[in-house]
C-alpha cells in the first residue's frame, strides 16, 4: 500500500526525476503552456508553484533568487520568473497553474495534459487576426509572390496532401501546368 508516500517516481531514479522536473519547470516558465503526460503534470504543479512563491517574495529577494537558481539554470527564465511572473501573481494567494486533460496519447495510450500558468489562456481571436494579417501581407509585397504561394499549396494538395491521395495525385497536378 502507498500510504503517506510523498511523490510519484515516474519510473526514474532520483537525479533523473529532478532533472526532468527542472526541465519541465523551465519550459513552463519560458512558454507559459506545455503539453506533457498527466502524471508528469501532477508532479510538476507543486514544484513550479513553489518556485513562483519564491518569486513573489518581497522581504528577502536575493536569497529567494539564489534558492530558485538552484533549480533553474537558465538566466533568462530566472529573470522572467522574478520580474514578470512574480509581479503577475503578487496578489494571488496560490494556485498559479492549471492542468487540462487531453485524453490518451495515440502511440502508447498515456494520458496527456496541458499545464499552463493562470493568465496565459488560449485566445482564439488572436489567431484569427494573425491569419488576416498573413493573407494581407502577400498582396502588399507583390502579386507575383502571392500568386506563387497558392499554386504551390494546390500542387501539394491544399497545404498537406491527404494519405489517400498518394504520390500519383501529386504528379498529375504538377504535370498539368507543364503540358
Amino acid at each position: 500500500m502507498r500510504h503517506r508516500v510523498g511523490h510519484r517516481k515516474l519510473g526514474r531514479i532520483t537525479p533523473h526525476r529532478m532533472a526532468l522536473l527542472r526541465n519541465l519547470a523551465t519550459a513552463l516558465f519560458e512558454r507559459e503552456r506545455i503539453r506533457t503526460t498527466l502524471m508528469k503534470a501532477k508532479e510538476l504543479r507543486p514544484y513550479a508553484e513553489r518556485l513562483i512563491t519564491l518569486a513573489r517574495r518581497e522581504d528577502d529577494r536575493l536569497h529567494a533568487r539564489r534558492l530558485a537558481g538552484r533549480e533553474l539554470q537558465d538566466r533568462t527564465v530566472m529573470k522572467k520568473l522574478f520580474d514578470d511572473l512574480g509581479a503577475r501573481f503578487a496578489a494571488r494567494p496560490g494556485g498559479y497553474t492549471r492542468i487540462l486533460r487531453l485524453g490518451p496519447r495515440r502511440g502508447d495510450g498515456a494520458e496527456m495534459a496541458i499545464v499552463e500558468l493562470i493568465g496565459s489562456e488560449y485566445k482564439p481571436e488572436k489567431k484569427g487576426d494573425e491569419k488576416g494579417k498573413k493573407g494581407a501581407a502577400p498582396s502588399a509585397k507583390g502579386e507575383g509572390e502571392g500568386a506563387e504561394k497558392p499554386s504551390g499549396k494546390d500542387a501539394a494538395g491544399k497545404g498537406g496532401a491527404a494519405k489517400g491521395a498518394g504520390k500519383g495525385a501529386g504528379r498529375k497536378k504538377v504535370a498539368e501546368p507543364e503540358a
